[in-house]
């Protein structure tokens, strides 16, 4: 697959800093009165149009390492239950309406001794025990004239280039502003600037997120861009991102449906900016998926490719939409090259509905991280040897398999009510530096959903 992008090269010079919030400010607000007029006022009210929804979700996370870990630990077993409750509402009427989204988190641990605690389910206390409870609570201010909002607060955020992820008992959570705009027809508008971070087992948004080198420590990170062509068969988008003193970011995508095939293709392309708080970073990365629907059944391959001597690197759980990104790795090393092969079947078709199953399969090859920049996160200086040493040395090479099965009841009182059953193989070597883990989840999720009120 062809990609369509500008970003294909290193970029020239550019301003000290993104300002994509109120660059897109700019360009929304000078269509949106225009298009308000052709838009009826008929929007429901702050309350009218208000949803609130908990949702149950007990979460059992079991790790067997069977390979000696930097903790010491061979074994991590972790069981909790929590409640997200998560309320949205309208907006006033009026040109700019005014509207308010929130959201709590409780926490309870149900199983999990110092010996075994550190799944990320549950935060840790001094002793390393897990705790019994936490929680936490947070909302945002939402402005919206015609097609066009802008939130301020606490939220979750999902962008190819930044990406809080929902993986654990709590979801992530960032806080700033983010813009959205659909003021042109297929075209949806994002920009945002956030620089406060709650992590998946926290109760603070003082945390901060961190890749595999990188993070937020050094301030804030800004984004711009547009999914393109929505809701059609062929369709793609382009963002730009930049991580304080860090890198900027750049992303494309092209995708489209042909009958019953889907064909993807993603591409990063990251440099280091400012202070280069990383260490120097010149990294492409693109990914090439087909998926062929056959009734129940579908069947995926998939190309993953990586460029440079350090990691593709993200923050934010989720913020890497390369093909290759699954369950436990993300098959994103230096000079990485990975293939995927994925079956899926649905049991409805079967007498079954409502039941899923997934098998996946991906095997990484040619990691070699002996070359990344001396003194960067990714190849950082040992005092106790007084040599460097890099995350990952020459010829790593690893494989996952990933086993799902799920089933969404689909009709009576208990409608909704979601199992899902996962379990996950990996098996790396020296030079990639992953761990040997069999992993098992067992997650159960109720949604309790009121409103429109």
């Amino acid at each position: 697959m062809l990609f369509a992008s500008r970003h294909l090269t290193a970029p020239g010079q550019a301003p000290s800093s993104l300002k994509p919030v109120w660059l897109l400010v700019v360009l929304s607000g000078s269509t949106a009165p225009a298009m308000a007029a052709e838009i009826p006022q008929s929007a429901p009210g702050l309350l009218e149009g208000a949803r609130l929804e908990v949702l149950s979700r007990n979460f059992y996370l079991n790790n067997d390492y069977r390979s000696p870990t930097a903790a010491g630990k061979s074994y991590k077993q972790e069981w909790a239950q929590g409640f997200i409750a998560s309320f949205e509402s309208g907006f006033t009427p009026g040109t700019i309406g005014v509207g308010v989204d929130a959201h709590g988190f409780l926490g309870l641990k149900l199983d999990g001794g110092k010996g075994h605690s550190g799944t990320g389910l549950l935060p840790l206390n001094d002793d390393g025990q897990s705790e019994d409870d936490y929680s936490s609570a947070g909302g945002a201010l939402k402005l919206k004239a015609s097609r066009t909002t802008l939130a301020v607060g606490e939220m979750t955020v999902e962008s190819p280039v930044f990406d809080t992820a929902d993986k654990r008992l709590q979801p992530e959570y960032a806080s700033g502003l983010l813009l959205s705009s659909q003021e042109f027809d297929g075209v949806d508008l994002q920009a945002g600037h956030f620089s406060a971070f709650k992590n998946q087992d926290a109760s603070t948004g003082k945390g901060d997120f961190s890749g595999y080198g990188a993070t937020t420590r050094n301030g804030a990170i800004d984004f711009i861009g547009a999914d393109l062509f929505t809701g059609q068969a062929l369709g793609g988008a382009l963002y730009a991102s930049e991580l304080s003193d860090t890198w900027r970011q750049y992303y494309a995508n092209l995708h489209t449906t042909l009958g019953d095939l889907f064909l993807d293709g993603n591409l990063y392309r990251t440099r280091d900016q400012g202070r280069a708080s990383a260490g120097a970073i010149d990294t492409t990365a693109y990914s090439l998926l087909g998926k062929y629907r056959i009734n129940a059944q579908a069947f995926t391959l998939a190309y993953q490719k990586i460029n440079g001597d350090t990691p593709f690197d993200f923050v934010g759980g989720d913020s890497i939409y390369l093909a290759n990104s699954i369950k436990y790795a993300d098959f994103n090393g230096p000079g990485e090259r990975s293939w995927q092969a994925r079956y899926d079947l649905d049991l409805g078709a079967l007498g079954i509905p409502g039941l899923n199953f997934m098998a996946r399969y991906v095997s990484g090859r040619g990691i070699d991280g002996s070359h990344a920049p001396r003194g960067g996160a990714y190849n950082p200086f040992d005092a106790d040897t007084g040599t460097y040493r890099p995350a990952q040395g020459d010829g790593g090479r690893h494989w996952e398999r990933d086993l799902d099965l799920r089933y969404t009841v689909q009709s009576g009182p208990a409608k909704d009510l979601s199992l899902q059953l996962s379990h996950v193989t990996h098996r790396a070597n020296s030079a990639q530096a992953g761990d040997d883990i069999d992993r098992l989840y067992i997650v159960i999720q109720y949604p309790l959903k009121l409103g429109p009120f």
